[in-house]
């Protein structure tokens, strides 16, 4: 399946996993996605990702027209060096304006796989840590 998001892979215990960063254009998804590189992580594709299940897990890979290419604002597409496919263990809807400061934990199913799901801010000087963080009690 096509889905509107950006994908990062970070290198955890269990090897690359990946995040999507889903919301509407000028969400902020690229930024966070850009923001994460810098702090190692691989980006999976931009924008445009295709997801899909693989035995019981979900994987995401770049869509065929932007692979490798990353828009970042004031720059342009910018080449960058992808990681595909990449173990999807995470969804991160970026979202700004009032979030619950305490949330219950959210799931939401893809392709049949159940992910654990974080509504965040991309745009909050922590969100890359918040991020990380979220994706290590993913793998917990």
């Amino acid at each position: 399946m096509l889905m509107h998001a950006t994908a990062v892979a970070g290198w955890t215990r269990k090897g690359w996993r990946s995040v999507l960063l889903r919301g509407p254009s000028g969400a902020g998804k690229s930024d966070l996605a850009f923001r994460l590189m810098g702090r190692g992580w691989r980006l999976v594709g931009d924008d445009y990702v295709e997801v899909w299940a693989s035995g019981n897990g979900l994987f995401v890979g770049p869509s065929e027209r932007i692979a490798g290419l990353m828009e970042v604002r004031s720059l342009g597409l910018v080449g960058v060096r992808a990681l595909c496919p990449a173990r999807a263990v995470l969804l991160v809807d970026c979202a700004t304006g009032p979030l619950e400061r305490l949330p219950e934990p959210q799931t939401e199913t893809l392709e049949g796989v159940r992910l654990p799901r974080l509504a965040l801010d991309p745009f909050e000087t922590s969100a890359p840590d918040k991020t990380i963080l979220a994706l290590s009690r993913a793998l917990a």
